[in-house]
């Protein structure tokens, strides 16, 4: 092993790396790496008991210790998710997938003419989406109580997938003005050397070389759908099609024992969630740091 130092107006020159370098800098990586798997062990082990409960029969639930591994799994739990909860999923489903078309169709126009058209006024309002962001969930969902009320769609899907999307469009178009503002300038022009107008420019050339922020928007709009219990609790509550946070909010709200079926709901409700963030995980980090760096 080696290093090399070049000083200014002098040719480059090689000083050899002493062992006990070396020593150290293996040490020094080591301990970075026990020091990450710890962290990891910390943030995943609620996961892993998540798990380890819903495989644990009722029987062993009061056992002291408790037990690490579930020697005698059942998946009595799971069985009454598919009985019970799996009408809750399938609105959650319903509900996420709607926030994200919502959000993806208000919010990349809006973008889009932030970016790239530029209009008067668009500074403030980039500030006032900052703003919308760091407004309570629950204060929000008070003013749409009154709303829906109002209007008689209280306790439907359609209400939720609007008030979901309140919290995601902001978002959303941060992330498409960041990533399309970084779009060269030349497309444009070239589009419209083409005869192509506002709109088609934006379908035909912006959104196809905007896939990761779309993926990006997408995702986590679909999550906090996914997630959402402050708006479902109050919009929906008494609604035909509720939400899988509803559904376990039942079980225990209710004072239920069954930590065996609790807990898989829980595991079941994040299944989705965890393979969209696995597969769109290198679109995300793309979408996400778009932007961030100029040339």
């Amino acid at each position: 092993m080696s290093a090399t130092v070049t000083p200014i107006g002098r040719r480059a020159r090689t000083i050899p790396s002493t062992p006990d370098a070396q020593v150290r800098r293996r040490k020094r990586g080591l301990g970075k790496t026990l020091l990450g798997i710890v962290f990891t062990a910390i943030m995943l082990f609620p996961i892993y008991w998540m798990i380890n409960v819903s495989l644990t029969p009722q029987s062993q639930m009061r056992s002291t210790p408790p037990s690490w591994f579930p020697f005698h799994p059942t998946f009595d739990g799971y069985a009454a998710v598919l009985q019970q909860q799996l009408p809750y999923l399938g609105t959650s489903l319903v509900i996420g997938l709607g926030t994200v078309l919502l959000t993806v169709a208000v919010s990349a126009p809006a973008a889009y003419s932030l970016a790239k058209l530029r209009p008067r006024g668009g500074g403030a309002l980039s500030f006032v989406l900052l703003v919308a962001q760091m407004i309570p969930q629950v204060i929000v969902a008070m003013g749409f109580y009154a709303i829906y009320l109002n209007l008689g769609i209280l306790n439907q899907p359609v209400g939720l997938i609007i008030a979901d999307s309140t919290l995601a469009v902001p978002f959303g178009v941060l992330i498409f003005t960041a990533f399309m503002s970084g779009i060269p300038d030349e497309l444009m022009s070239a589009a419209k050397l083409d005869g192509a107008g506002t709109w088609r420019t934006f379908t035909s050339i912006v959104l196809p070389v905007s896939r990761n922020s779309i993926v990006t928007v997408s995702l986590f709009a679909f999550l906090w759908a996914w997630s959402d219990f402050v708006f479902s609790s109050t919009l929906n509550s008494g609604g035909d099609l509720q939400t899988i946070t509803l559904g376990i909010y039942r079980y225990i709200g209710n004072n239920n024992q069954d930590w065996n079926s609790i807990m898989a709901t829980a595991v079941v409700a994040s299944i989705p969630a965890t393979i969209l963030l696995v597969v769109a995980q290198r679109y995300v980090a793309a979408g996400v740091t778009a932007g961030a760096v100029k040339d």
